[in-house]
């Protein structure tokens, strides 16, 4: 059972995930990581039905407009977790990012590996439980295009 101080600081990174990737109820939205059932329910209590784990997922299209990725400790779950999720993301996709490690240079390892993946960093909240970062991938269908 969570404690009510853990469940309204839950309630502030989806709020914050929202927010900073203009998630509405039309999008799709793709959510990988170990939080990921948590997040999804929180995101289908709050109306949002076409929202999706990368396990409840059957094939990644390219058909989401939103990620988000939550749950990680440690820099290579985060990295899974960002490697698993790029096939579910449309070229014009915005991903959000919860960090919750307070390690120095953790949060640039992921800015870095975001950037590899065709992101540019737009915005970071820190928030009680760590710094959610939000990224966009505009144009990328061009350059895999131009590949």
């Amino acid at each position: 059972m969570l404690q009510p101080q853990s469940a309204s600081n839950h309630e502030q990174v989806v709020d914050i995930m929202i927010g900073l990737t203009r998630l509405s109820n039309l999008h799709r939205a793709i959510i990988a990581g170990s939080g990921s059932m948590e997040l999804y329910l929180a995101l289908r209590r709050r109306g949002f039905i076409r929202a999706a784990t990368t396990t409840t997922c059957r094939i990644p299209r390219g058909q989401h407009a939103v990620g988000l990725i939550t749950g990680q400790n440690s820099l290579s779950a985060i990295e899974a977790a960002l490697a698993q999720i790029p096939p579910f993301l449309g070229a014009s996709a915005a991903i959000a990012v919860l960090i919750d490690s307070r390690e120095s240079g953790f949060s640039l390892k992921i800015r870095t590996r975001l950037e590899q993946m065709g992101f540019r960093i737009e915005a970071g909240v820190r928030c009680q439980q760590g710094l959610v970062l939000s990224a966009w991938r505009q144009g990328f269908g061009q350059m895999e295009n131009a590949a």
